[in-house]
């Protein structure tokens, strides 16, 4: 799976997360085993993040230059 993905579809959890936003993945091979992907969300309460449907998301690929910033804002 892509470091990155874009919310496709917020419907069942319009207040955690944004249509169209980037989010950073972490990783969890038995989430993606059981077709979940790890997101912090817009709260970022939880540093781990939480469980998602994969399918809401679409994997993207980023330039160089975005994916370091976006890496560094999410330590």
């Amino acid at each position: 799976m892509s470091d990155f993905v874009i919310c496709i579809n917020n419907d069942s959890n319009p207040a955690s997360l944004i249509l169209g936003k980037v989010y950073r993945t972490l990783p969890d091979a038995e989430a993606e085993a059981h077709h979940m992907l790890r997101i912090v969300d817009e709260d970022r309460s939880e540093p781990n993040g939480y469980l998602y449907p994969a399918a809401i998301f679409a994997p993207i690929e980023l330039p160089e230059a975005a994916r370091q910033v976006l890496m560094a804002a999410g330590d």
